[in-house]
Formats: C-alpha cells, sequence, structure tokens
C-alpha cells in the first residue's frame, strides 16, 4: 500500500517532478480541484463530486478534455495500484501550461493531476465530543461557489483557528455566518436546522447537499437556508459542521462560549448515525 500519482492519464510516484514550472495552476492558481474520500476500497459519493467538477470548469472556461467515465477509471485505477483501502483522492485540473500572461492563453491543453493517499476515518473523540470553533472574517472572494485553487483566506483562516485552540474558522461576511474554511457550517435552534443558503458567496459541499436532500428528508429534519447573524447562534442547541474530511462533526464550543449544553445534540447525532450508514451501504465490500 502506497501513495501514488498520476498525472494525464498516467500513473508516476509522488516524487517525481512531473509538473511544468510554467503550469498556469503553479502561477496563478487558475484551476480547480476535487477531494473524494475512499472507504473499503471504493470512492464515496464520487457522482457528484465530478458533477461539481465540471460546474466549476465552466464557471472558469476551461475545457473538459476527460469524460466522466474516465475520470471514474482514473480514480478506480489509483486504489487498485496503491492498494489503498482507506483514503483520499485529490484532483486538480489547470488552464494548462503556458508562457506567462494574465488572459487565456491560446491552443493550450489542461493539465491534470490525481493523488491517492491513505486517511484514517474521523477521529472518534471528536466525533463523540464536539470541537471547539472561532468566528473569523470571510475575506474570500465573491465566486465561493466555485471550487477553484484559490485557498490563502482559507490557509489563513484555518492557521488563525488553529492558534486559538480551534478545529475550525467559521467565517463571517457582513454580520452573518457563511461557512468553515473547509466545511459547511449549521446550527439547531427550536429543532429547525439553519445554514447560509447556497450561493456565490459559500461552496455548495457534497456532504452539505447529502444531509440536506437526504438524510434531513429521511429523518424528518427541517433544514432552512437562510442567513442568520453572529448573535443568532448564541441561543443555538446544537452546531455541527459538515464536509467530506470532516464528515458530520458536533461543535459544542464557538468563540469560548457553549453551544447549547456543551454537549452533542440529537439533530447531530442522528445526522452522524445516518451519514455512517450511507457511507456503508455505498461502500460495501465488493
Amino acid at each position: 500500500m502506497k501513495s501514488l500519482g498520476l498525472i494525464n492519464g498516467n500513473l508516476v510516484d509522488l516524487d517525481e517532478n512531473v509538473i511544468s514550472m510554467e503550469d498556469r495552476g503553479h502561477q496563478f492558481g487558475d484551476g480547480v480541484y476535487e477531494v473524494t474520500k475512499v472507504y473499503n476500497g471504493r470512492c464515496f459519493a464520487l457522482k457528484p463530486h465530478l458533477e461539481r467538477l465540471y460546474r466549476s470548469l465552466r464557471a472558469i472556461r476551461i475545457p473538459a478534455t476527460y469524460t466522466f467515465e474516465e475520470l471514474v477509471e482514473f480514480h478506480e485505477l489509483l486504489i487498485e495500484k496503491s492498494g489503498i483501502v482507506e483514503g483520499a483522492i485529490y484532483l486538480q485540473i489547470t488552464r494548462g501550461v503556458a508562457p506567462r500572461i494574465h488572459s487565456f492563453p491560446e491552443q493550450v491543453v489542461p493539465c491534470l493531476t490525481m493523488s491517492i493517499r491513505p486517511a484514517g476515518k474521523v477521529n472518534k473523540e471528536l466525533w463523540e465530543k464536539g470541537v471547539k470553533v472561532t468566528l473569523i472574517p470571510d475575506e474570500r472572494w465573491l465566486r465561493c461557489d466555485i471550487k477553484s485553487l484559490n485557498l490563502l483566506p482559507n490557509i489563513l483562516g484555518k492557521q488563525q483557528a488553529k492558534e486559538a485552540g480551534c478545529y475550525e474558522g467559521v467565517m463571517v461576511r457582513d454580520r452573518h455566518v457563511t461557512e468553515g474554511t473547509s466545511s459547511n457550517f449549521f446550527v439547531v435552534k427550536d429543532d429547525v436546522v439553519w445554514t447560509y443558503p447556497a450561493s456565490p458567496l459559500i461552496l455548495k459541499g457534497i456532504t452539505r447537499t447529502i444531509v440536506m436532500d437526504q438524510l434531513a428528508k429521511e429523518l424528518g429534519i427541517t433544514i432552512l437556508e437562510k442567513a442568520f447573524e453572529t448573535s443568532f447562534i448564541k441561543d443555538a442547541s446544537e452546531a455541527f459542521l459538515s464536509g467530506t474530511s470532516t464528515e458530520i462533526m458536533p461543535v459544542t464550543m464557538i468563540n469560548g462560549n457553549k453551544v447549547g449544553d456543551g454537549e452533542v445534540g440529537p439533530i447531530t447525532r442522528k445526522l452522524q448515525m445516518a451519514y455512517t450508514r450511507l457511507i456503508d451501504e455505498e461502500c460495501e465490500r465488493k
């Protein structure tokens, strides 16, 4: 079992020097990406991840040079050749290699790179007890719905959270709580789940969509997509994060203050269990 890479369909070792210095992803962040989790040797929710990848490509006008079927084959190839059973696959497509100019170069071929690495399951203690988060300014651009390579504000926000002893930084724009640096954010109040509405100001997470369109409906949980201010969360009874790597992570403390009674709430726990069941069903051993 070993980490492994792929570039434009060809398998490579991760320590090989295969990326050109003039790749526009390297020079401009001119590209998009996706991350898919592997459970029991199978990709979870691969189809919606690839659908979002194509939406991101269209949004920044990079032509799709690989079919959906080819990308699925590349994911399966990396799993097979690496021998990794529990891991994560990172996929990136840049506009390609060209002399450095800001405008789109002509006749440039997009560059696909992928990698697979082992990835453990979510920390069980955090999953059981919940995590601390801190509120930080949302200083990103206005097209956060595009899963682009430009993540510097997210990185700075994550580091700020880390230095504050927190699991995540939850961003605030114009007094409204948007999302985490690498997750979506939800609060529960009066048995209703609230989250910022899908818009260019947040990334419409795949796990977020699963929670809203599938799990909540199955469990009879009401979810409201509506902006709320920071003062709203003071009276929340529960809060949680969602994300591909985060899964469903309870939040029990925000800015040093307990959420509700400081324990993982019943709605969050139901969603956690339902999400785990869904993974087991989709990624059951062959």
